[in-house]
């Protein structure tokens, strides 16, 4: 017993030890980073640095450190720690293209994977790639097409229920319309991604949900963990997290993980049956999933074993394509300006009417244009991701487009990056910035995508000029998927009904979640999201 303790004290010494020269390593190489020579704004909190700063300028304030300082920044991370803020677009370009070297934060990885696994939005490198060259053609043009009827049904089916609602409340409804857009994108997502029906759409109580559904909503409950002392422990210091103890949170994950499991198991095994069983042919609804897609394209002949995904690999893609899939804070913001402006949403809805049918085909909705430019603007005002975060896995030397005078007054084009360095994207700032898409950048105007100028942005984005859905090999696979949705419901709804803000506009503020920005009421930022809308039929004049 006397041994056990002096080992026990030993360790404990070692530890300590260890502990203490990795802080004032960590603080030492902050001290004499490159970054130390950029301008930027002091600290706000002595925890939290900037952080705080950071996301409350997404509501407006996007590019005050770079009309203040530059176009690159030095602020301050956890502890005070720099972080490298950069709108430069050439400076972003590198980043975005060499993944290897600029991968997302280790805190990052382990909070998604705590809700995702180790799917395609977690994994780096060469997991990364061989997940990416498998999931990509069922993102092609072929099966979106396939997957349009569905949208177009699950938008109908939700009009019909803000219909009914507004029958019911004497011709006009006041709605919370981000709940049903998100139960819609969830029944969505379950046919599209996997063939399974939540059924959620509609249903008023949680008492109805399925068991995928009650363990998905459990496990995204997952993300509040970093508000939790052990939670932002197990972020940011992978070697506690085998020792700190188990909350009552992490119990109620792991039983959702083992649920979800379960049942994506059972949807494996299916989508297998399906495809020896000669039932993926393009007419046959139930075999044009994504999972489905995805095991057919695993067991090409013509992969090797290296290149195949493991069952657990595949597994981690259910999650993946639910939190993705299941998020719809676009579709909200878009109704938010659309009632904002009803002009425009005049202009869409003739645009909309003209169109013979209630059901296009994907074709059909890319060829409406205005319809096109109302999203494009959305995308581009409203981005879901305000920023994203990256960290250097080895020195690096970035490139500069626009060169910085340090505090010493020497002109650098480029700025030398040591391993371990944190880099913040501003998304936001970027696609609203003055500079870029002129002096009107923070207007919600679809007409500017009719002008020849806009495809002149240096922005690295893979879709529309902008950085929405970001660039480089970790662009945002389901981009289309998102899109076409969007489309789809949009024709749907706004050819039926009219939509006008409950709340003057100013009460619509930006709340924070740790992907997404979200509408919320400033006066209830703890009631979480909310978008009050008026809804009523369109009736046509004769």
């Amino acid at each position: 017993m006397f041994n056990s303790f002096l080992l026990a004290a030993w360790l404990t010494t070692i530890l300590s030890i260890y502990a203490v020269y990795a802080l004032v390593k960590l603080f030492y190489d902050d001290f004499t980073s490159p970054l130390k020579n950029l301008p930027g704004p002091k600290s706000d909190h002595w925890i939290l640095g900037n952080r705080t700063q950071l996301f409350a300028n997404f509501d407006g304030k996007e590019n005050q450190w770079k009309e203040q300082y530059g176009r690159n920044v030095r602020m301050n991370g956890f502890l005070g720690l720099s972080h490298l803020y950069t709108t430069d677009t050439k400076a972003i370009q590198h980043i975005l293209a060499n993944s290897y070297i600029y991968q997302k934060p280790p805190s990052g990885r382990y909070l998604l994977g705590q809700v995702v696994g180790p799917g395609v939005l977690v994994v780096e490198e060469d997991e990364h790639k061989k997940q990416r060259r498998i999931m990509n053609p069922a993102f092609g043009p072929t099966h979106l097409r396939a997957l349009t009827g569905l949208f177009v049904e699950k938008s109908k089916q939700l009009r019909d229920i803000w219909s009914y609602k507004a029958a019911q409340s004497g011709g006009i409804a006041k709605l919370n319309v981000v709940p049903e857009f998100s139960t819609a994108a969830l029944d969505i997502i379950g046919k599209a991604g996997f063939n399974y029906d939540f059924k959620s759409l509609g249903s008023e109580s949680a008492d109805v949900r399925d068991e995928l559904h009650e363990a998905f909503t459990k496990v995204s409950a997952g993300g509040d963990m970093q508000k939790s002392p052990l939670g932002m422990l197990r972020m940011f210091f992978a070697s506690l997290r085998p020792i700190l103890p188990k909350t009552k949170t992490d119990h109620t994950i792991a039983a959702a993980q083992a649920t979800m499991r379960r049942i994506g198991m059972g949807l494996l095994e299916e989508s297998r049956r399906q495809i020896k069983a000669g039932n993926m042919d393009v007419d046959n609804r139930s075999a044009r999933d994504l999972l489905s897609l995805l095991v057919r394209a695993n067991m090409d002949e013509k992969l090797t074993e290296e290149q195949r995904l493991s069952d657990e690999d595949v597994l981690a893609q259910v999650p993946t394509f639910l939190v993705a899939g299941h998020e719809t804070t676009a579709a909200s913001w878009t109704n938010f300006e659309l009632a904002k402006n009803p002009d425009i949403q005049t202009r869409l809805r003739n645009e909309l009417l003209a169109f013979d049918g209630d059901s296009p085909s994907m074709d059909d909705l890319n060829a409406l244009p205005y319809l096109d430019c109302v999203i494009r603007e959305s995308l581009r005002v409203d981005s879901p991701v305000p920023v994203s975060f990256r960290t250097a896995e080895r020195d690096d030397v970035l490139p500069l487009g626009t060169p910085y005078t340090d505090k010493d007054g020497v002109v650098h084009d480029t700025l030398p990056l040591r391993k371990g360095q944190w880099i913040v994207i501003p998304i936001l700032a970027l696609d609203r910035d003055p500079e870029i898409w002129g002096p009107d950048a923070l207007e919600f105007i679809p007409e500017r995508w009719q002008r020849s100028s806009v495809t002149t942005t240096a922005i690295p984005g893979v879709w529309s000029q902008m950085l929405t859905f970001s660039g480089g090999p970790r662009a945002c696979i389901g981009f289309r998927f998102s899109i076409l949705e969007l489309k789809a419901m949009l024709f749907t709804l706004i050819r039926a009904l009219e939509f006008e803000l409950a709340v003057p506009a100013e009460d619509i503020g930006r709340g924070n979640t740790p992907i997404v920005q979200v509408p919320i009421l400033r006066r209830e930022r703890e009631a979480g999201s909310q978008l009050p809308v008026l809804v009523k039929p369109f009736v046509q004049s004769s």
